[in-house]
């Protein structure tokens, strides 16, 4: 089994600045794509930015510029820097991994348990 743990989420002012972490554990063979998504209220989970295991990132037109995602492939881990943060901004994050498991020739989706940003204006 592969476990998440997202942490960095909170409270912040609008053009604020937070880091969410997400560290992956358990029994890993090797991690592909990892993502951050995004749930606001009353709206359906979305997909915010990826990268790919050799560091190709793709964001969406809501938070280019403003977001960057980061992965340590050798501490299993990947963060999100959320810079010039706005209300709109607001739900919470949730990680994904892309987890390829060589043994059993899968690939399987693991989602962390979300993590809680609040930005107030």
């Amino acid at each position: 089994q592969v476990q998440l743990v997202e942490s960095g989420g909170g409270l912040v002012q609008a053009g604020g600045s937070l880091r969410l972490s997400c560290v992956v554990s358990g029994s890993i063979f090797s991690i592909n794509a990892m993502a951050w998504y995004r749930q606001a209220p009353g709206k359906q989970r979305e997909l915010i930015a990826d990268v790919t295991r050799g560091g190709t990132t793709t964001y969406a037109d809501s938070v280019k510029g403003r977001f960057t995602i980061s992965r340590d492939n050798a501490k299993n881990t990947v963060h999100l820097q959320m810079n010039s943060l706005k209300t709109e901004d607001t739900g919470v994050y949730y990680c994904r991994v892309d987890h390829w498991d060589g043994v059993a020739g899968t690939s399987t989706d693991y989602w962390g348990q979300g993590t809680q940003v609040t930005v107030s204006s």
